[in-house]
């Protein structure tokens, strides 16, 4: 039987950087590693928010993006 192992996770801080000439929102991001496996989701918000405020871009939102085997 197979299994899902967790590799590693990062968080994701993406922003509003502008409009192109025809109009299309250009999305920037700044990513964060060794995000740990059982972040408090209210606690990486906050965490990743008040990161993005380092930032002159708007903050639009964040992700965590995880990343795991599969082991047989």
């Amino acid at each position: 039987m197979a299994t899902i192992e967790f590799k590693s996770a990062v968080g994701r801080v993406h922003f509003d950087g502008g409009l192109t000439e025809e109009g299309k929102l250009i999305r920037k991001s700044k990513t964060y590693r060794n995000i740990s496996k059982n972040a408090d989701p209210d606690g990486l918000y906050n965490a990743l928010e008040q990161l993005a405020q380092l930032s002159a871009l708007p903050f639009t939102g964040a992700e965590k993006v995880e990343t795991s085997n599969v082991i047989d």
